[in-house]
């Protein structure tokens, strides 16, 4: 499977949509429980306010999905911002200046020591470029990396004064749908303890909230005004509306959003070092079932790969 080639400016151009040839697999309206085309996909997503793409990091189709998507708002003329999960908020005035064009793509890498507190960036580098050519914002949202670690090791109550200024006033740590939720997936991490699971819960809230705070900050600002905000995110923190949807819903109330999530089909591979650390988990159909929502409003499916 070759990774799809990139438009460019020429797309912003087609007034027509143009099919993802190179992704093998098909769309999925979760609510009509019906396959959708491409294009009818991206008429809902070019309406709403906020469109969260979950993704599991590692996996490249994901990207090339993702980047489909921005390339077919862009094609219609719909201006929207990338909010990233995998840039850090305390970055935006480094990030601003490659907004700007005041930096290139391997100079903001290195202001921001990206390869370094985000290991795999450069397998976002064609998304964030087909976003900047048409001229949309790339906005951090993710907290300080030394934060939410500080979180898992020692709790909220392990925070400096001055940590603690960093994240949200407001942090809804007692959502218990979402936190079981969470404990039936965190512990595919070997070795956690029940405390530590808790701890881990908090950090993984903490996050959500600082990147649902940021997503709505840029909304409401003068360069986000009249953008669709269109969030890359690992895909536990946006399934089944819990996490950052939630929360910025909760600072926006009636905001018009949708979640699109991309099957993995086999195609996660992970070194021996990480097998070593991963525990095996069962979540059965009444455990989701419990949840009372779906996963998500569309679904990329592929067949499950056989290598």
């Amino acid at each position: 499977m070759t990774r799809p080639v990139l438009l460019g400016l020429l797309l912003a151009t087609l007034p027509a949509i143009v099919p993802a040839q190179d992704v093998e697999g098909f769309w999925l309206d979760l609510y009509s429980a019906e396959p959708i085309e491409g294009e009818a996909l991206i008429d809902d997503l070019a309406a709403a306010e906020v469109v969260y793409l979950g993704e599991t990091h590692s996996v490249d189709r994901h990207h090339a999905l993702q980047t489909w998507v921005i390339e077919q708002l862009a094609a219609r003329g719909v201006p929207f911002f990338l909010a990233m999960e995998q840039a850090e908020s305390f970055h935006q005035n480094q990030i601003d200046r490659y907004n700007d064009g005041d930096l290139t793509f391997e100079e903001l890498l290195a202001a921001t020591d990206w390869e370094q507190r985000w290991s795999n960036i450069r397998d976002y580098q064609p998304l964030i470029e087909a976003a900047h050519r048409v001229g949309a914002p790339i906005v951090g949202i993710n907290a300080r990396a030394e934060l939410i670690r500080a979180i898992g090791r020692g709790g909220l109550e392990g925070l400096s004064r001055a940590q603690r200024r960093e994240l949200p006033h407001e942090l809804w740590l007692g959502d218990p749908a979402y936190r079981r939720l969470l404990k039936l997936q965190l512990p595919v991490h070997a070795g956690m303890s029940e405390e530590m699971l808790d701890r881990v819960c908090d950090a993984q809230i903490a996050r959500d909230a600082t990147m649902a705070t940021e997503i709505v900050r840029f909304m409401e600002s003068e360069r986000g005004k009249g953008r669709i905000a269109v969030v890359i995110a690992g895909s536990g923190h946006v399934s089944f509306g819990f996490g950052a949807p939630d929360r910025v819903r909760s600072l926006r109330p009636g905001v018009r959003d949708r979640i699109v999530l991309f099957t993995v089909s086999g195609d996660l591979t992970l070194s021996p070092e990480k097998m070593a650390m991963a525990e095996a988990v069962t979540i059965s159909h009444e455990d989701l079932r419990a949840l009372g929502r779906p996963v998500a409003d569309y679904l990329h499916a592929k067949p499950q790969s056989q290598e």
